[in-house]
């Protein structure tokens, strides 16, 4: 089962379960479309891998299925991005 991890790691923006722009890697580190895109260049900086669209998990299985609440952020290893 996806993990659903609430943000991006790279900029730390909230990514819900019903993000719809939330990629993820085949580890599923998770990143926001944009830091996937444009500061990444579609390459995870964890594992080198490619980003898909993370699936939204139906809204009526998140209470047995809930999302994780394990915060991943390394604004340092994303790009050179400088941390907010």
């Amino acid at each position: 089962m996806l993990e659903l991890r609430p943000g991006c790691e790279c900029c730390d923006k909230d990514l819900p379960p019903d993000a719809t722009d939330a990629m993820i890697c085949t580890f599923e580190c998770t990143f926001c479309a944009d830091c996937a895109e444009h500061v990444l260049k579609g390459v995870c900086p964890n594992c080198g891998g490619n980003f898909s669209p993370r699936p939204i998990r139906p809204a009526a299985k998140l209470a047995k299925y809930p999302p994780s609440t394990r915060r991943v952020f390394k604004p340092d290893g994303c790009g050179g991005r400088d941390a907010a």
